[in-house]
């Protein structure tokens, strides 16, 4: 051949390739119709489904209880296991909805009541429990983590209008 070097050669055989393979570059994108400038796009339907799946994992999210710094009432410190047993089950059928802790911290059972977010509600409950006289003794308000659980919002609702 008239190829007097290896640089020449190699010239020719990409040129070569390329008259060979630029033809088929055309056939590797779709015919597409005129659009008028609009872009069209395809989406596999699962991720419509994965969309919902996530919403509805961030909705049981923003349902479940939390925790937060606040206010409960300590109401008992004693070591006698009857009158503690006895004040919480007075505490249980007039405040179902309050959350009552007893733990045991050796030799005393101690008895907290409430998830108050600011001591002023927390003040308001004491208050009440001393006029009624279920517990004995005086009741004293002490800062701890408490759970409160989120407002009822309707996430389903429409913000944006």
């Amino acid at each position: 051949m008239v190829f007097d070097d290896i640089c020449s050669m190699k010239i020719f055989i990409s040129c070569l390739g390329l008259f060979i393979i630029l033809p088929f570059c055309g056939l590797c994108q779709p015919a597409v119709a005129d659009t008028g400038g609009m872009v069209v796009v395809q989406k596999d339907p699962r991720i419509d489904v994965l969309g919902q799946k996530m919403a509805e994992y961030n909705k049981s999210l923003s349902l479940k209880a939390y925790s937060t710094k606040g206010y409960r009432l300590m109401l008992l410190s004693t070591n006698d296991r009857n009158l503690a047993m006895q004040v919480r089950s007075r505490l249980l059928q007039q405040y179902p909805d309050q959350g009552l802790y007893m733990s045991y911290q050796t030799p005393y059972i101690k008895l907290k009541f409430g998830n108050f977010e600011s001591r002023e509600d927390a003040e308001k409950i004491r208050k009440a429990l001393l006029s009624q006289k279920i517990v004995p003794g005086n009741i004293y308000i002490v800062p701890e983590m408490i759970e409160l659980k989120p407002k009822s919002i309707d996430l389903n609702s429409d913000t944006s209008q």
